[in-house]
């Protein structure tokens, strides 16, 4: 059984980018359905548009105070949805509706350098400024508090002396490359029973 999933990202879209190349040869488990995006401009939608993945945009207030963003997760036959750079805190009640069917990936070992405001270089700066020895990536279950749902994964990389927010944000990527689609086939193989 391929189960139909839902991209969701506000930038660039690299992760997402990489999820859907990652997916593409495993129609057995997964079709990327959508890239449902809050930033017209964001360049995660040339990305889809090169692989032939539809896109949705909508605005915060369609997000938050219409059923319209739902209404489409209906319409697609949505069983999962993959938060990948999305800057905005997903709805209750779409949480509720998806418990444990929505993955995040944050650029930090939480429940460490977590929580609002913490995303992007907000995060590595935070990590150096901390003086801490070793960062990485935590996947996990999106959840109505922003990085408080259950850990799936994590992996670490050292923070070395000399970093940058940006030199340390690239050791991050590359975990993030290497790791985040992986994970999330095997969330997906167990919950389709796989």
């Amino acid at each position: 059984m391929s189960l139909n999933i839902a991209i969701w990202a506000s930038g660039n879209g690299s992760n997402a980018e990489n999820i859907i190349k990652y997916f593409k040869d495993k129609t057995d488990i997964a079709n990327i359905r959508v890239i449902m995006c809050n930033n017209k401009n964001a360049f995660v939608l040339e990305r889809a548009k090169k692989y032939n993945v539809p896109t949705f945009v909508f605005t915060y207030k369609e997000l938050n105070e219409t059923d319209m963003v739902n209404n489409k997760l209906e319409e697609l036959d949505i069983d999962f949805i993959v938060l990948s750079g999305f800057m905005l805190k997903v709805p209750d009640s779409i949480i509720r509706k998806y418990a444990d069917r929505i993955v995040n990936i944050h650029p930090a070992l939480l429940p460490k350098f977590g929580g609002k405001g913490m995303y992007g270089d907000h995060v590595h700066e935070a990590v150096i400024a901390a003086g801490e020895k070793e960062s990485g990536i935590t996947v996990h279950y999106a959840n109505e508090h922003y990085d408080e749902g259950s850990t799936i994964f994590q992996a670490k990389c050292p923070v070395l002396p000399d970093d940058t927010p940006d030199t340390l944000a690239q050791r991050v990527h590359s975990l993030e490359y290497a790791h985040y689609p992986e994970v999330i086939e095997q969330v997906l193989r167990e919950l389709a029973g796989k």
